[in-house]
């Protein structure tokens, strides 16, 4: 008995490997043939680059301290409650909005180690200096 089950065994796996890359090309193939696919792709862009434009602008309006420092605090808290609810692209995105105008962004990079999971900790680090490449070509 055991020297078919093995081989069964193979080939059983190898079915349902097989069964399941169809399963996702033909279901990416209905999707990528859907009449409406393009367009509403074209629209998922169009807000995303509206909704970065609005971003830019938001931060190009930094001139005030008061509003930097209230800016500062809201994009902390945002930060929070997006990772208490587990979203941790939407948090990353915040805590980067804060530490681009944070006065001493070396010190609160070491609190976020300390405190922020290690994985979204590393996400931070890697958006953290397009984040700084943007505010410099805004202030240019």
């Amino acid at each position: 008995m055991s020297g078919w089950a093995r081989p069964l065994l193979l080939l059983l796996a190898g079915a349902c490997g097989l069964t399941l890359l169809g399963y996702a090309v033909y279901f990416d193939r209905q999707r990528r043939n859907a009449p409406d696919f393009k367009r509403k792709l074209r629209q998922k862009r169009r807000k995303e680059r509206e909704k970065a434009k609005e971003h830019d602008a938001e931060l190009c309006e930094m001139k005030n301290i008061g509003r930097v420092q209230e800016f500062f605090l809201q994009e902390v808290q945002l930060g929070e409650h997006w990772l208490s609810i587990g979203e941790h692209k939407k948090s990353v995105e915040h805590l980067t909005n804060a530490i681009s105008v944070c006065a001493q962004p070396h010190q609160l990079l070491q609190l976020l180690h300390n405190t922020l999971p290690p994985q979204v900790f590393e996400m931070l680090l890697q958006r953290v200096p397009y984040t700084k490449q943007v505010r410099m070509l805004l202030k240019s």
